[in-house]
């Protein structure tokens, strides 16, 4: 049995992974496929459904599989009279598509899971991240120490990426507690696509991670991808406070904030 477009779209959802959900909105003419007529395209090329085959297809294809790159839905219009304008098709219509990209929620992984990692995983859990926990300690990295997470890695940092996908989708919190242990896992961190890396610190801390970075040769371009010390300036003290901080700069980075008061 076939699935439908809807079951698909239920799976997709269930499973946390992404699509582009592609509709006609318009069709004046002749054209291919009536209004409502629906094609989902996967990230590896698949698509179930059709928005009228041929060179339009194509194009939405094209359009679809960008907009999962991207993020961003768009609207594409098409006329359909004269091929020799690079107009997809010859049937005299015209044709207006949505493309909608179907992602995930974002993941936040927070490395290590101290006073301050536990914090960020219940303020992340509560803005609507999908949260994950890694810590080489076991007996902190479970549901019973530190609850409220989807999923635990009690493995070393180093080996994090071994286990789990870093997508662009992905936000990498290290709270863990030391310069050695960042020095020893951030480098494989430091290729991923990861949106966002930020580790906890003096300004003290991190100076002296990067030496050890840079003595392992670590690249400067790579290395100037972490936010450290991150979190944006509240003057936050206790552990909650300092969740809030680091979230607020996650916020403000992943929606493309100023940081700057609302008032004036």
């Amino acid at each position: 049995m076939t699935k439908t477009i809807y079951q698909a779209l239920a799976e997709i959802e269930k499973n946390n992974d992404s699509a582009a959900l592609c509709t006609v909105t318009k069709s004046e003419g002749s054209t291919p496929r009536h209004v409502g007529s629906k094609m989902l395209v996967y990230p590896d090329g698949k698509f179930i459904g059709t928005v009228g085959g041929g060179d339009l297809e194509h194009r939405v294809l094209d359009e679809a599989w960008m907009a999962i790159s991207d993020g961003k839905a768009r609207l594409l219009n098409y006329n359909m009279s004269d091929p020799s304008r690079g107009d997809p098709g010859v049937c005299g219509g015209q044709v207006e598509v949505f493309v909608e990209p179907i992602l995930p929620p974002p993941l936040l992984v927070v490395i290590g899971a101290g006073h301050v990692g536990k914090a960020v995983v219940h303020l992340a859990k509560w803005l609507g991240f999908r949260v994950v926990v890694n810590d080489d300690r076991a007996e902190f990295c479970n549901p019973e120490a530190t609850p409220g997470a989807d999923a635990y890695y009690p493995v070393e940092m180093g080996k994090l990426l071994e286990q789990l996908p870093v997508t662009k989708q992905t936000y990498l919190v290290v709270t863990s507690r030391g310069s050695s242990v960042d020095a020893l896992g951030l480098p494989s961190l430091l290729e991923s696509q990861a949106a966002y890396i930020g580790v906890i610190g003096s300004k003290r801390r991190w100076a002296t991670t990067v030496k050890a970075l840079k003595a392992k040769g670590v690249a400067d371009e790579l290395i100037a991808k972490v936010h450290s010390p991150m979190g944006l300036e509240l003057q936050a003290e206790t552990p909650e406070e300092i969740a809030v901080s680091i979230m607020a700069e996650v916020l403000m980075l992943r929606d493309k904030g100023s940081g700057k008061p609302m008032k004036g």
